[in-house]
């Protein structure tokens, strides 16, 4: 693989920062966001990041081992990397950054779609059914 690694290692810098916005607040509360809005926000942003980002890399992954186009690949790392740097930003940065959340959001959710079905296309290639 060469294509998805790059990404892998781009966004892991991302979330390393996510992890460093958490841990600057992490002294307010031991234990969960304690009611404070900063933490959660932190926490969300750091946590949602990680509730993505690895499964789109694996189906990046996957596609990757099946020959997937890599202009394909490349243009979904891209577009991985700018829909979480939107969404990072907005929820771990700024207290009202919507433009960048639903940006991000929408990005992601688009990502995971195109991505699923990518996979779905490729499999039924590789099997009996076409």
């Amino acid at each position: 693989m060469i294509v998805t690694p790059i990404y892998a290692g781009i966004l892991a810098f991302l979330f390393f920062a996510l992890s460093l916005r958490v841990i600057a607040v992490r002294s307010r509360v031991s234990l969960g966001d304690g009611g404070d809005p900063v933490v959660l926000r932190r926490m969300r942003g750091h946590a949602n990041f990680a509730e993505y980002v690895p499964f789109i890399l694996l189906m990046m992954g996957l596609l990757e081992l099946g020959h997937a186009s890599a202009y394909f690949l490349h243009a979904a790392g891209i577009t991985l990397v700018v829909a979480r740097l939107l969404h990072g930003y907005a929820l771990s940065f700024t207290q009202r950054f919507f433009i960048g959340r639903f940006g991000g959001t929408a990005l992601t959710l688009g990502l995971l779609v195109v991505c699923g079905g990518a996979c779905l296309l490729q499999s039924l290639r590789v099997s009996s059914f076409l």
